[in-house]
């Protein structure tokens, strides 16, 4: 049987399908048959929903974010100063994995190395040792970090940054090609390290561009990103790979703090948000925490969509988190842990959303439907299943009245009190029927 090829959907395309302001990265990446995935290997991503991000370095010390030495153009030499400051005071990745776990995270992905190069681990890869294992602190943070997370049940992600500031050949890889060549090393032989000595279950990159140009598709002809990914693989045949080192991946990233509205989106993808204001990935001292009802509306917005949410925290020099944040993602995980039967292990679906007021999820018999907006909600003709209702409550058991109309089912709710979600659990007759991915691949041309 002919084995049928993704269609080509440009990137005016995607917008025009999604009507939002979603933004996929790296689009148009290299293709490998051989690096593909099959489904059930993503399968359990899919099911996890929820992962907590970590941004933590040098840049930690001073407090500006994780772009401060580029952009405040902080000499080499007294930037560089820092590794031997980066000796965190009374720390164990175990408050980490307990706020990950508070938070209902079922992955979490952490920064093993920024673009300023600095890594967090015992690296030989790393050009003049630029690590935490050979400075400072003299400890490996990637294993401790692993081994919590093993402990906690948390599935592994790392994040690599295979572009690096400290190379005059990452501003100028034609002109200094030698330079260049060093960092691409480097590059290689630190994601041999981390997939070999770490086995991780998510490898996660970002910032395959070149000198601040372009993208990093228009940048895989430097970085090989199929032979890189295939060397990885070659750990764990498993790995899930996002699309930011040129090759397509095994999924789409949205990143920031904009809404996301449309459509369900037929393809594995994850929302990238950070849990403040989003100014900085890095540590901030005075950076807003996010509203709860906000985070929470977020949140369905993506699972609702398809997606997972990935929500970052920044932790000081000395690996901590503030007691707003921790408070703010238990918060959030307490929520899931009451209705986390409608987000995990779900897909988005069987009814497509209406931006700000309802959109669903579903598992076996069960569609769950969450309303954002009761008054709007109550105009809304939701259209008709083959699959018959066989009962309509709200989570804590009240019963909602069904009225079918020609066009549909109406939906009439019991009093509530304000709730950023409010969801309607309906029994089917029938299990519902998984709908496909379907089979696209986004050039990111308009």
């Amino acid at each position: 049987m002919e084995k049928k090829m993704p269609r080509e959907m440009t990137g005016a395309e995607l917008k025009s399908m999604l009507k939002s302001s979603i933004n996929f990265k790296s689009l148009g990446g290299m293709k490998c048959e051989e690096l593909t995935l099959p489904e059930e290997d993503k399968q359990w991503w899919r099911d996890a929903k929820i992962g907590m991000f970590i941004h933590w370095g040098l840049y930690s010390i001073l407090g500006r974010g994780e772009w401060a030495r580029f952009n405040e153009k902080i000499p080499k030499e007294e930037y560089e100063a820092l590794a031997d400051e980066f000796i965190p005071e009374d720390f164990s990745m175990d408050e980490w994995t307990e706020i990950a776990r508070s938070f209902g995270a079922n992955y979490a992905v952490m920064v093993t190395r920024h673009h300023d190069g600095f890594a967090l681990w015992n690296s030989e890869g790393s050009y003049e040792h630029f690590d935490s294992g050979h400075r400072g602190s003299h400890r490996d943070f990637v294993q401790e970090y692993v081994d919590a997370c093993r402990k906690a049940g948390l599935k592994v992600g790392l994040y690599y940054s295979p572009m690096d500031w400290r190379f005059p050949g990452y501003f100028d890889p034609k002109g200094l090609p030698e330079n260049a060549a060093l960092m691409k090393k480097q590059c290689y032989d630190q994601v041999e390290e981390l997939c070999s000595r770490f086995n991780p279950d998510i490898l996660w990159y970002d910032g395959g561009w070149l000198a601040h140009k372009g993208s990093d598709t228009s940048s895989a002809w430097f970085w090989e990103p199929v032979k890189l990914n295939k060397m990885a693989r070659s750990y764990n045949p498993k790995l899930l790979i996002n699309p930011r080192s040129g090759w397509e991946g095994d999924f789409y990233c949205d990143e920031g703090s904009h809404e996301i509205k449309g459509k369900i989106i037929p393809v594995p993808w994850e929302k990238n948000m950070c849990v403040c204001s989003g100014c900085s990935w890095g540590w901030m001292a005075d950076d807003p925490v996010s509203d709860f009802d906000w985070l929470i509306r977020m949140m369905v917005n993506v699972v609702c969509r398809g997606g997972n949410w990935l929500v970052n925290i920044g932790p000081d020099r000395n690996g901590k988190i503030s007691d707003e944040i921790k408070n703010r993602m238990r918060e959030v995980g307490d929520w899931l842990r009451t209705y986390g039967e409608s987000v995990y292990c779900t897909q988005a679906g069987p009814f497509e959303p209406v931006d700000d007021v309802f959109g669903s999820t579903y598992h076996g018999n069960k569609v769950y439907v969450h309303v954002l907006d009761t008054k709007a909600f109550a105009d809304q003709v939701l259209p008709k299943l083959e699959n018959e209702i066989m009962d309509a409550a709200l989570f804590d058991g009240r019963q909602v009245e069904v009225m079918e109309t020609e066009d549909g089912y109406r939906f009439v709710l019991p009093e509530t009190e304000a709730a950023p979600d409010t969801i309607v659990v309906l029994t089917m007759k029938n299990p519902v029927e998984k709908m496909k991915d379907a089979q696209i691949y986004f050039t990111g041309k308009e």
